[in-house]
Formats: structure tokens, sequence, C-alpha cells
């Protein structure tokens, strides 16, 4: 009986040992003892005085014994699930998981670091209805111009975190005009409008790529997306934001209109570019905020219709949009619920409609997470066309005109935000009425 019994074992231990050198060539021994010169042992000193790790079983990591691959593989498990970890430890554990990938496969850890990689990777976006009402008077008092839009838009705007100071965001937007059930453009086709990579550092920041533009919304929006470099130096309640790049003559269409105060589609050619300067001082307290600062447009050339407007002209039926902006603006919060905020912008290159400004008091404010919450606004905007090229308040009113504008946000239920905007003033040139009507649902997921 003993001697079948020991038969048995011998025979199964011979498989065992049969079966492991089939599969050596596809992973590793985890038993082998990992040398007392290898790397991966001061790599692990260096986690342990970080306090990444605390080391393994007596705190140890060198003795008279060397440890194993599978010891290590557990060691290099636990510094993989920190996430506050530095830019410097997060490269020495990624070369570390590379090192011993095959024993941390057979702990189950490949999987749950792809999760974890997986979870780098959030994905925001939004479903926005709109629609609009724009109305104009014409030379002929009795007849008003009158223009209404639904407009259906898609967003994603994933972003990654590649480590503990650098990410990577985008923007992907696809629209259709509903009166026509066709795209913006004849086509509903999904537009990269934006992508850059950023770092984050104590005092500084930066930004690469096609980027949103966030100084000056007076005079030009967010949606002003430009190519270039963003740069934020700031500590305390001083921040400096630069920004340098070029930017897509189209973006000044609204520069160019017709007697009736429409911009028209007759360009013939609206694809030159202009490089683009701008800086921003700024300066917060808890109440109170201002900034201060100067954008410069070198010169943004387009070939139209020769019956339009001239601003400047260069060459027959030739447009040619160049700007020097300085402005300022301010806020101040006089308790939880009112606040009011003042702008002012100044185009020094241009010689009529070259100064803006916007008034606005606000109400509360509503709250796409919070259900319930609500916000509301009264205005008056002064929006010379040569100062505010592209305005942030294009929703109600665009460069080229003044008015009152009043508007409400609200809340029903969480993720899902209701807007409504008025405006009521005059085009400013041709001194005639105006007014628009704007309204917006936004389902953020």
């Amino acid at each position: 009986m003993k001697k079948g019994l020991i038969l048995s074992m011998t025979m199964a231990t011979m498989a065992a040992a049969a079966l492991s050198g089939e599969c050596s060539a596809a992973s590793v021994n985890p038993f082998a003892d990992v040398p007392k010169d290898h790397w991966a042992y001061e790599a692990i000193e260096t986690l342990a005085q970080d306090g990444v790790v605390d080391g393994y079983g007596d705190n140890t990591y060198r003795g008279d014994k060397a440890i194993t691959r599978y010891e290590m593989a557990q060691m290099v498990a636990k510094a993989m699930a920190k996430t506050d970890v530095s830019a410097a430890d997060r490269n020495v554990i990624d070369k570390l998981a590379a090192e011993f990938s095959s024993e941390l496969g057979n702990l189950g850890v490949r999987v749950a670091n792809l999760e974890r990689n997986a979870d780098k990777v959030k994905w925001n976006g939004v479903m926005e209805y709109t629609y609009t009402s724009t109305r104009h008077d014409t030379q002929d008092p009795s007849h008003k111009t009158k223009c209404n839009d639904d407009d259906l838009l898609f967003r994603l705007e994933p972003n990654a975190d590649l480590d503990s100071h650098w990410s990577v965001h985008a923007r992907l937007d696809a629209q259709t005009k509903l009166q026509k059930d066709s795209g913006v453009h004849g086509s509903e086709k999904v537009e990269l409008k934006r992508v850059w990579a950023e770092g984050r550092f104590p005092d500084w920041s930066i930004k690469i790529g096609k980027i949103p533009n966030e100084i000056n919304t007076l005079s030009t929006s967010a949606f002003m997306n430009y190519s270039g470099t963003d740069i934020n130096i700031g500590r305390g309640n001083w921040k400096t934001t630069i920004e340098l790049g070029r930017i897509d003559a189209c973006n000044f269409r609204d520069l160019f209109r017709n007697e009736n105060g429409h911009t028209p589609n007759n360009f013939l050619e609206d694809d030159d570019t202009t490089s683009f300067q701008g800086i921003n001082f700024g300066y917060g307290l808890k109440k109170f905020h201002a900034n201060a600062g100067f954008q410069h447009f070198n010169g943004a050339t387009m070939k139209v219709d020769p019956k339009l407007p001239v601003y400047r002209k260069t060459a027959k039926g030739t447009e040619e949009f160049k700007a020097d902006i300085y402005f300022a603006n301010a806020g101040y919060s006089f308790d939880r619920n009112n606040s009011l905020f003042l702008e002012y912008a100044k185009n020094e290159k241009a010689e009529d409609e070259n100064y803006a400004y916007s008034v606005e008091y606000g109400y509360k404010g509503a709250n796409s997470k919070n259900a319930g919450s609500y916000g509301l606004y009264l205005a008056y905007r002064h929006l010379g066309q040569y100062a505010a090229p592209w305005s942030g308040y294009g929703d109600a009113l665009d460069g080229g005109q003044k008015g009152w504008e009043v508007g409400a946000k609200y809340t029903p239920v969480a993720n899902v935000l209701l807007i409504g905007k008025y405006f009521k003033g005059k085009d400013i040139v041709a001194d005639r009425d105006a007014e628009k009507l704007f309204g917006r649902v936004d389902f953020f997921f």
C-alpha cells in the first residue's frame, strides 16, 4: 500500500514538473528568487522611502534570503493600488509592473489594473435642444424679418488622466437642424471641436492643442477655439493667463452683415487664419474678483460680396479684420443670492463700433446637479461689432447690437437644465429695432 502511494505521488510530481516545463516559455516561475543585485530591490526601497509601500512580512526588503518573484509581485500589486502617488513614483511602479507582469497576472492583478486604467478615461456629454427666434426691422418700417431655428446637438467630452500631472481632453459635436432634418452644413458629421493635453503643477498649468478661449468672453467667447497654447501662472489670489496661437478667420463672419443685420452666406473665401495672442491678469477674493488684459488679432482676410459694409478694405471685394482689444471686468457677490458683474472692452484698431460693455445683476444660480435650483439675471449690454467680434453673449444678442437682456435657468430634475433668454434692443449702426427669444434644454450625462 505504502509503495503504491509513494509511486503515485512520484508520478504526480513528475507530471507536474513536466507540465511546468511545457509552460516555462510562456511564464516565469513565480517561486524563483529575485537576485539580490536586481534593480527591483532599489526600486522597491525608493517606493518605501516615499511611503508608497510598507514592506513585506517583517517590513524588510533585503535579508539573508532573497525575495521570490511572487513576493515581489505582491508588493508591486499593493503599489499599483495606490492613487495618490507622484509622477516619478508612478513611473517606477509602471516599470516594476512590466517586469513582473506574469506574476501579477497569476495574482489576478492584471485584470484589476486594466479596470483601473479604464477608469482613467471619463466620458461626459450632453444632448442639447435649442430654439431661437430672431426679429429685425428692415428699411420698410411696416416689415420685419423673422428667422426661427430648431437645433439639436449631441456632444461627447472624453478626458483621460495620464499621471498625477498630465491629462488629455477633447470635444466631439454632432449637430442637426430639425426644421430641415439635416446637419448644420448639409451633413450630420461628427466634428472634432477641441483636443488638448493639459499639465497641472503647484503654481502653474499649461494646455497644448486646439483649446477653448478663457479670457475676455465679452469680446471672444469660450467657443472661439484656437490652435496653440494656454499657460496659467498663479499663487494665492493672483493668476496670469497667456494665450498664443492661430484662429480660423470664419470665426469672424458675424463682423460682415448686410443691410438687414444678417450675416450672409455668399463668402467667396473664408479659410484664412490669423495669429492670436492674449494675456489676462486676474485677482480674486471670496466675494470680489477682477480681470484686466489685452488680445491681439494680427489680421483675418476674407473675400466677400462687395455690397457688404466695409471695415478695412485691402482690395476690391476683400475685408480684413485686425484687433488690439483692451479689456477689464469685475464682479462682486453681495451675499449668497445677489451679485453684480461689470465688463468693458475697446478695440484700438477700429474707427467705429470700437467699444463694448455689459452690466449684469444676478440672483441665485442654477446647478445642473441640484434639482430645484434656479437663477435669474437682468443685463444691459452694448456690443460694438469690432470690440466684440465673437461675444460670449451671442445666445441673445450679437456683436453690433445693444439693449436689455433678461434670462433664467432652472433644474427640474438632476442633470436636466432649462435656459430661457430674451433680448430687446437695436442694431447699433442701422439704429433699427431687434429682438431675440432663446430657449434651451440640456440633458447631461
